[in-house]
């Protein structure tokens, strides 16, 4: 790891729990971007299952949905 990245790092406990959300978010799609593995958070996955029971969305959306998560 480069200098900068640790500093960063170190420096990222000080920060708010939102940005610390936010930069928790950004290494997530990063990783995935790198790994071709993504992992839904639970929240993605709550509003899925949410969508799936709702009515909203149609079998075939929820699906396609689930779809691109398997693919990214």
């Amino acid at each position: 790891m480069n200098q900068t990245t640790m500093d960063i790092l170190r420096r990222v406990e000080t920060w708010p729990q939102e940005d610390q959300d936010e930069l928790a978010e950004l290494a997530r799609d990063i990783e995935a971007r790198r790994s071709g593995v993504y992992r839904a958070t639970p929240e993605e996955l709550r509003a899925l299952d949410g969508a799936e029971h709702s009515g909203v969305a149609s079998d075939e959306e929820v699906e396609a949905a689930f779809q691109s998560f398997r693919r990214a």
